[in-house]
């Protein structure tokens, strides 16, 4: 079972090397990585639904989680 998040994780660049490392075992199975403007972050991604990213004038503004459940 993977690490739960309650919220966005902010990832480190290495600002020597402009380089992301993530050990893939302490990451949720299923997630999304964002970079954007030399940021990183992580987010899980629900069970059921939509994960949109926002996007204004070629940059990220906004993540958006909408979930739902089977009926």
């Amino acid at each position: 079972m993977g690490v739960v998040l309650l919220k966005i994780e902010e990832l480190e660049i290495n600002p020597d090397t402009m380089k992301l490392e993530i050990d893939i075992m302490e990451v949720p199975k299923n997630c999304v990585i964002v970079i954007s403007e030399g940021r990183a972050k992580l987010r899980e991604l629900p069970p059921f639904g939509e994960y949109k990213i926002i996007t204004h004038q070629g940059k990220v503004k906004r993540m958006r989680k909408e979930e739902g459940e089977e009926f």
